[in-house]
C-alpha cells in the first residue's frame, strides 16, 4: 500500500512467456494485487504466470488489446484496488517505476499518471524505430493542439489510474483494438481528470511486443479520428458515445457478484 491505498498491477498479455518472469521480478513490494489477463496466447504465458503466483484470467480467444484492458481493470476493481497501474509484460517499460507512478496518484495530486518515453530523451536510445518516434511526435503535437493539453506523449502503455477514473469512464464504448489507449486518454482529458507524467526508459528488442507497420498506420488514423471526435464533441458539432458520461461503463454489479471467484474463472 501507499498512503493507505491498495495498489494493483494489471498486465494485458499475449504471448509473453519469455519476458513475463523478468517483468514480475521487478515489480516493487508496494504492489498488493498482481493480475494478468491472457488474451488467447498460443505460448505458455498462462502456465508461467501461474507459476509466478499471479492472479490469472483467461480469454477464450484473442479479442484484442482494448478488450484485454477492460478485463484487467474490471478484475482489479473487483479485487478492491484503489490505484491500478498497467504494466506491459513484454518488459518494454521498467516495472521499477510502479511505486513512483502509484505514489503520484496516491498523493492526491493526479488522477492519472503516464510513464513517458519522450521525457528525458530516452526513446531513440532505447531502440524505438525512427518512424515510430517521428509519428509519435507528429501525432502528439496534433493532439496537444486540438485537445489543449500539454503532454509529452499520448502513446505510452505504462499508465496509473485511480479507481474512480476506471469506474466513471465509459470504457465499454471504446475500441477493442490498440486505439483503446488513445480513446481512454482522450476521455480523461474530456472529463477533466488531472494527468501527470514521469520519465520512463524504454527497451525495444526481439521479444518485446510491437505492432507492425501496417497496424501502426491503422493506429495512427485511429488516433487522428479520436482527436477530431474530441474536438467536435467539445465544440458541440457532433456527439460521440465515448464522451457520453452515461455511456457503458465497467459494470459495478459485476464486482459484487464476482468478489468471491477463484483466480481462474470460466473463460470469458
Amino acid at each position: 500500500m501507499i498512503n493507505g491505498k491498495k495498489i494493483a498491477v494489471v498486465m494485458p498479455a499475449y504471448n509473453a512467456e519469455k519476458t513475463l518472469p523478468q517483468t514480475v521480478r521487478e515489480l516493487p513490494d508496494a504492489v498488493d494485487i498482481r493480475i494478468l489477463v491472457d488474451d488467447g496466447s498460443k505460448d505458455a504465458t498462462v502456465r508461467v504466470a501461474e507459476s509466478l503466483g499471479l492472479k490469472v484470467f483467461i480469454h477464450d480467444r484473442n479479442y484484442g488489446y482494448g478488450r484485454n484492458q477492460q478485463t484487467c481493470y474490471r478484475e482489479a476493481l473487483a479485487a478492491g484496488a484503489d490505484i491500478v497501474v498497467m504494466v506491459h509484460p513484454d518488459y518494454q517499460y521498467s516495472p521499477l517505476l510502479v511505486t513512483a507512478m502509484a505514489g503520484m496518484v496516491a498523493s492526491g495530486v493526479y488522477d492519472v499518471v503516464l510513464g513517458s518515453r519522450i521525457l528525458g530523451g530516452g526513446a531513440l536510445k532505447g531502440g524505438m524505430p525512427r518512424y515510430k518516434y517521428f509519428a509519435n511526435r507528429i501525432l502528439t503535437a496534433f493532439q496537444n493542439l486540438l485537445s489543449g493539453a500539454k503532454l509529452s506523449e499520448y502513446h505510452t502503455g505504462f499508465r496509473a489510474f485511480t479507481s474512480d477514473v476506471l469506474r466513471q469512464l465509459p470504457l465499454l464504448e471504446n475500441s477493442d483494438d490498440f486505439v483503446f489507449d488513445n480513446e481512454m486518454l482522450a476521455q480523461c482529458i474530456f472529463f477533466g481528470y488531472r494527468i501527470g507524467e514521469i520519465s520512463c526508459p524504454t527497451r525495444y528488442f526481439e521479444e518485446a511486443s510491437s505492432i507492425n507497420f501496417s497496424r501502426s498506420v491503422k493506429y495512427g488514423f485511429g488516433v487522428l479520428a479520436t482527436t477530431l471526435k474530441l474536438a467536435s464533441q467539445r465544440t458541440g458539432l457532433l456527439r460521440f458515445s465515448i464522451f457520453n458520461n452515461k455511456g457503458r461503463k465497467l459494470d459495478m454489479s459485476y464486482y459484487r457478484e464476482q468478489a468471491d471467484r477463484t483466480s481462474r474463472p470460466p473463460k470469458v
